[in-house]
């Protein structure tokens, strides 16, 4: 059975792919348990478990949230992002809703801050601004959770930028504003609550929110993890497209040493189509009573 525990959709977040076009792709490649891992969003989930059952698959219901961590050792204690997975959580649990309805809600408020800021860039460049009809125009092709991609992928398309890495470099890394923050506490509080498991992801991604913001070193990393996370998580996200195999060995050693779960998922965003690419093993869904 191929696992695969972290992709997002279009209906939820960044994904390019709706759940109905992702669970269609699943069946063809044999994946046999599955959940979508969208950001701050559980929009997609009910939909999610109703076309599992529809192809005979197992899902568990997930999140993936952004969270603000701060460490005294590193970056003068100023905070970076990391990102966290929740599994099997209760979508209907009232107060991770509110939270994230907050969240959402100032995405937008962010995103207007953002394209105040291009707009700066724009005017001394003498270039024409973005309008309020070029934010209606983005937030139509945002179907999930607004940030700053669906922002790169329409200055793609007006010419602004040749892609979107080009988009980042240019505009909205300089022109970005903070998330609204959310501490790892908070975030565990909301996770098991709500009656799921907390997972770090993607410790060693060196192209995401991940450790590496502090360090590439494997042992500090895991050091990090022991001094400033034990107590709130549950797992660790071994498996994932951009860990190689040493960082794959180094934390399912680490987890089995913490009494750690261990989880996997391609993080397929569909651009290009990666979900069921990892060979996860298939004692990854009995952790979750599967």
């Amino acid at each position: 059975m191929k696992i695969d525990l972290h992709i997002h959709s279009r209906n939820g977040s960044d994904g390019r792919w709706s759940i109905d076009e992702i669970f269609a792709e699943a069946a063809v490649r044999g994946i046999g348990l599955i959940s979508i891992t969208d950001h701050d969003a559980i929009s997609a989930q009910k939909d999610a478990l109703r076309l599992a059952h529809e192809y005979a698959m197992a899902c568990i219901t997930g999140i993936e949230l952004n969270v603000t961590h701060s460490h005294q050792d590193y970056k003068n204690g100023k905070g970076v992002s990391l990102d966290f997975l929740g599994y099997q959580i209760d979508i209907s649990y009232a107060p991770l809703v509110k939270k994230l309805e907050e969240l959402r809600d100032y995405r937008q408020i962010r995103a207007d801050r953002i394209m105040a800021n291009i707009n700066e860039e724009f005017r001394k460049e003498g270039m024409k601004e973005f309008t309020d009809e070029d934010m209606i125009a983005i937030l139509t092709g945002a179907e999930g959770a607004l940030g700053r991609p669906h922002i790169a992928d329409y200055m793609v398309g007006k010419g602004i930028a040749s892609d979107k890495q080009e988009a980042f470099d240019k505009y909205l890394v300089r022109c970005d504003v903070p998330k609204m923050p959310l501490g790892l506490e908070e975030a565990s509080e909301l996770v098991h609550a709500s009656g799921g498991k907390l997972i770090l992801a993607h410790p060693n991604d060196p192209n995401g929110t991940s450790l590496v913001a502090y360090t590439r070193d494997l042992e500090e990393q895991q050091a990090i993890i022991t001094g400033t996370m034990l107590e709130y998580i549950d797992g660790i996200e071994c498996w994932h497209i951009r860990h190689d195999k040493k960082t794959i060995e180094s934390y399912l050693g680490f987890a089995r040493g913490k009494g750690l779960m261990v989880t996997g998922g391609s993080d397929c965003h569909q651009n290009p189509v990666l979900m069921g690419t990892l060979d996860i093993p298939g004692y990854v869904a009995g952790q979750f009573g599967l």
